[in-house]
């Protein structure tokens, strides 16, 4: 054996041993991130029937996970200031032990229905008592494992962040294969299944790279030559926190923002949140792969297109909504993210470094998912989130002397831009009224200013966030909606009443679909007197009048009536002496709203004396005595985020058991971003019922008469008398290639590409 061989062979030995512990790693780090962020829309879906299908179900859901982030690095953090490194290995390996014997996921039992107020508190227990210790387990494994990984002696320990890229590509993978692979292709039984074999191979990961660590030779703490060797001061620490929070609380306000008009479900959730961890795997990579100087000049026209998007109301347009807001805060979260790679510590302080982040990821999500909703009447903490990115810029540096100059000229340009925002209401109705036609334009010029501030005068943060504050105030002073806005808020979403400019009607909206209208006016300006007429998706001529003059009729006599949804209290005025009409409504704010006067009539002067049942329907109608309804009415439906259990083999089962013998089933199934008609008609063919469909366009929009899509389902054509001879109603058999939605599946993809292969109904 020659002398070369000799020398060689312990460097040959040591590389082996480092690519073994740089794979293990990874695969530990990988396999943890695709559990951790997996598990979040798996085990929020199987939560959501038990609260109606709320969009806020998964803003609590992420403060949960937030916080429960937090504490688990806080455990890895304490953890890691042990000098015995068995201690740590024992210890977390005992824990992620204990967590398995949990497994599989389910509801906690004995966990009672949601309370009438409070909602989000009876939440954050449900979740924190059925998954609190695996999840808690899964969420230290992160800054345990880079730690530990420093410990090995790697040459790539003194910086290892690129594990936290590692660990967000697997976040990334998991949450973007949800809504695309598994829950279209397996029931949540299945992939609870598929989830908990990946918890056991995880332990086995982890058990490996503990040995490892156990095994290496004594630790000696170095620095990466580029990063500071000194603590991070207090000061470092609140900004790491605060470029933390901000896009976190933006994820949610984004997610809610746009899983209002669509749907309550993961493909909706988890779009957000990809882009967000997308943004740490981009930002912590060796060579980032998108320079953080250009997403510095990127993020101020991210900040003005979200103004502007609210500005304009993009809402109705589904592809604009989705892309627009989602790719300005994948911009923001960009240039938050950076400064914190940009600003990271050296290696021997990591777990107080994600300790900074994941408290700030929790301060963000309470502020935007529990704080918000009970301060404010409004979805404020969104444009106010906006203002607060525009602070998380970075101090201006090496600004020529001529631009400072300049600069300083800055705040009177705020203060004048502030004076002339104010001033129309000030000055009188008709300059509101102008300054509210003009409202558009007067932030496109604000905006403009924006983009000179940033890009040409360089001018500090604030003067820039107070720019963004001024241009969003204008949108909340002149609405672009004619006439006045009141607005509601609960845990189910914030509703608008608003009266139109010439007073004539008066409209319920969530969102940017419409619950419900009443007239309030004739044609010739006379206030409307007597009972109040049946407009938008329940006139008389349309779908859900028809069904249920169809069902008195065939009947012969009085109807006992069960409906799903109370809305604007519209359908109340179908009630007729000697009739019983019993409404089911899951939002107390809705029942409120209705009932008042100030807003709507419906109620008291058509049925004073209506005692809605509070709850989710899929809990209290279960309740109802079997064969007690000649006609069910379901209309939860009428907003776009829609409550995905009501449509299900097992709902229509319960609707199918509290039916009278000829009794019939009217879904109300209009909706401008899922094709809800076959599910409908899948359901309850799996029951044994037939279906009819109506869709039909009114051509009456102007006088707030709607084009709706009814689905009738009944056991015999009979049933539904004169309609089974209506050319508008067309008998319609189940696919055979389409899938049943049940409790363990649906499928939100599909019906989205529905509707968008087939246009709106």
């Amino acid at each position: 054996m020659n002398s070369s061989t000799v020398s060689n062979s312990p460097e040959r030995a040591s590389a082996a041993r480092n690519r073994r512990l740089l794979m293990a790693y990874t695969a530990a780090i990988f396999v943890s991130a695709l559990l951790l962020f997996s598990v979040q829309p798996l085990f929020t879906k199987m939560v959501l029937p038990r609260l109606g299908g709320s969009p806020a179900v998964w803003s609590v859901a992420m403060v949960f996970f937030q916080s429960l982030l937090l504490f688990g690095y806080a455990y890895a953090h304490f953890l890691m200031t042990l000098r015995n490194r068995m201690v740590p290995v024992v210890v977390h390996l005992a824990l992620l032990i204990v967590a398995a014997l949990t497994l599989p996921l389910a509801i906690a039992s004995g966990w009672g229905d949601p309370p009438a107020s409070g909602t989000p508190f009876w939440l954050l227990g449900l979740f924190a008592v059925s998954i609190g210790l695996p999840f808690f387990a899964l969420a230290a494994n992160n800054p345990m494992l880079q730690a530990w990984f420093v410990r090995t002696g790697h040459p790539n320990g003194p910086d290892p962040y690129f594990l936290y890229a590692s660990s967000n590509i697997g976040s990334f993978l998991a949450l973007l294969s949800y809504p695309i692979v598994f829950e279209p292709m397996f029931t949540l039984h299945t992939q609870n299944l598929m989830w908990t074999g990946g918890y056991v191979l995880l332990i086995v990961l982890i058990g490996i790279c503990g040995v490892m660590l156990v095994r290496s030779p004594p630790y000696v703490p170095r620095s990466a030559a580029s990063e500071p060797a000194f603590a991070p001061g207090w000061l470092l620490r609140a900004r790491w926190i605060f470029l933390a929070a901000v896009p976190s609380g933006l994820l949610v306000a984004v997610t809610a923002h746009i899983s209002t008009d669509v749907a309550a479900a993961p493909l909706l959730w988890v779009l957000p949140l990809s882009l967000y961890l997308l943004t740490w795997v981009l930002v912590f990579q060796s060579r980032p792969l998108i320079p953080h100087r250009f997403v510095l000049l990127l993020q101020p026209l991210a900040i003005v297109g979200i103004v502007c998007l609210l500005a304009v109301g993009s809402e109705r347009n589904l592809v604009l909504t989705l892309v627009g807001h989602q790719l300005c805060f994948f911009v923001i979260a960009m240039a938050c993210h950076g400064e914190l790679a940009r600003t990271r510590p050296a290696a021997q302080y990591l777990t107080g470094f994600y300790v900074a982040l994941s408290f700030g990821g929790m301060v963000g999500g309470l502020f935007t998912g529990l704080i918000a909703p009970y301060v404010f009447s409004w979805i404020a903490e969104y444009p106010i989130l906006v203002v607060l990115a525009a602070l998380c810029r970075p101090k201006e540096q090496d600004v020529p002397p001529f631009m400072a100059k300049l600069a300083r000229w800055s705040w009177l340009v705020v203060a004048v831009a502030a004076l002339a925002a104010l001033a129309p209401l000030l000055l009188g109705a008709e300059t509101l009224a102008f300054m509210r036609e003009q409202m558009v334009s007067a932030v496109a010029i604000i905006t403009a200013l924006i983009v000179v501030f940033v890009v040409l005068l360089r001018a500090d943060r604030y003067s820039v966030a107070a720019l963004v504050a001024i241009a969003l105030l204008l949108v909340r002073l002149y609405p672009s909606e004619d006439g006045k806005v009141d607005t509601v808020r609960s845990f189910f979403g914030v509703h608008k009443i608003v009266t139109n400019a010439d007073g004539a009607y008066r409209v319920l909206m969530h969102g940017t679909t419409i619950h419900g209208a009443q007239r309030l006016l004739n044609a010739d300006g006379t206030p409307v007197q007597g009972r109040p007429e049946m407009i938008t998706y329940y006139h008389v001529d349309g779908g859900i009048g028809g069904a249920i003059e169809a069902a008195r009729e065939r009947k012969g006599g009085n109807l006992r009536a069960a409906v799903i949804g109370l809305g604007a209290g519209t359908l109340t005025c179908q009630n007729r002496p000697g009739e019983t009409w019993k409404f089911f409504e899951i939002d107390q704010s809705m029942i409120d709203t209705a009932a008042d006067p100030k807003y709507f009539t419906f109620i008291r002067d058509c049925y004073p004396d209506i005692k809605p049942v509070l709850g989710d329907a899929r809990l209290t109608f279960a309740k109802e005595p079997d064969g007690a309804y000649d006609i069910i009415v379901v209309d939860a439906y009428s907003s776009d985020a829609i409550p995905i259990h009501l449509a299900t083999r097992e709902a229509m089962a319960i609707y199918k058991q509290k039916l009278a013998p000829h009794g019939i089933v009217v879904m109300h199934v209009s909706n401008r971003h899922l094709e809800l008609s076959s599910v409908v008609v899948g359901i309850a063919d799996a029951n044994g019922l037939k279906s009819w469909v109506f869709s039909e366009d009114s051509g009456r929009d102007g006088e707030y008469i709607f084009s709706t899509t009814v689905v009738i389902s009944a056991r015999e054509a009979n049933d539904i008398g004169r309609l089974a001879d209506d050319t508008r109603w067309t008998l319609t058999a189940a696919r055979p290639d389409r899938r049943v939605w049940t409790d363990d599946y649906s499928n939100i993809l599909g019906a989205v590409m529905r509707r968008m292969r087939d246009g709106e109904e």
